[in-house]
């Protein structure tokens, strides 16, 4: 039971930073740069989590930020809980106002990208993204067994729900709490932060989008910011977006 624990913690973290690090903070608002190794190697955990393809995650939040909670957003809370958790999901494709090779013209000539997006194709790219990933657990059952298996499976499923869960309820106000003025309704959520490795101080992301770092305040913690820092002392992280808390519009 250690064993299988410790590797699901393992797996939960190298999955959520993929997320964080990777389809978030680096492709979606390239707040940082990193040589390309790098930025698969992350984008790739993510990716494990069965997020889908990347260009299409990046195509999609980048629309949530040009129409924030405006009936134009992806998965604003304020037009249905449903939709906004797993409504959206279930589309066959984009809606005429987000077009990724125009959203995303910075990933649309990418062949790996490419590929996964499977021409713009949702239904396409979904069933490439499980089967990838359900491939990868095989791939490890056969190798380690079915220990480190198992929770792989189960951390990539869990990973799989944390922006599902972010994108409702840090835009629902009694929630959480606002330190910047914003004209959407996000909200920091300290326990989503934990969950989520720092991504829950959302109304912070909102005020500065292009910033690698989230956490603006001494108790916000931010893990994911602590790695891209460690990176950028490694040598590996060449340049970073960092918001200026005094320069900010307070509410």
């Amino acid at each position: 039971m250690f064993e299988f624990l410790a590797l699901f913690v393992l797996f939960y973290i190298w999955h959520t930073l993929g997320v964080t690090i990777g389809l978030h903070r680096l492709l979606s608002h390239r707040s940082f740069s990193c040589p390309k190794a790098i930025e698969y190697f992350f984008v790739l955990s993510g990716y494990l989590a069965f997020e889908g393809s990347p260009m299409w995650w990046a195509t999609i939040h980048r629309a949530h930020h040009r129409h924030d909670d405006t009936e134009l957003d992806p998965h604003s809370p304020k037009y249905g809980l449903f939709n906004a958790h797993v409504g959206w999901l279930l589309k066959r494709g984009y809606q005429s106002h987000i077009d990724p090779a125009v959203h995303a013209k910075d990933l649309f000539n990418d062949p790996v990208y490419r590929f996964l997006e499977q021409g713009g194709s949702w239904h396409r790219a979904h069933l490439l993204t499980v089967a990838i990933c359900l491939g990868f657990r095989l791939v490890i059952l056969l190798c380690f067994g079915w220990v480190p298996a198992l929770a792989s499976l189960l951390a990539g499923f869990a990973v799989f729900q944390v922006p599902l869960m972010l994108n409702v309820l840090c835009h629902i106000p009694r929630l959480g709490y606002k330190t910047f003025a914003t004209r959407d309704d996000s909200v920091n959520i300290w326990w989503v932060a934990v969950l989520a490795l720092g991504e829950g101080w959302h109304n912070n992301h909102h005020a500065s989008p292009g910033s690698a770092k989230t956490g603006l305040r001494s108790h916000e913690l931010d893990p994911s910011w602590l790695v891209i820092l460690l990176m950028n002392k490694l040598g590996l992280v060449s340049r970073m977006n960092v918001a200026v808390p005094e320069k900010m519009l307070l509410k």
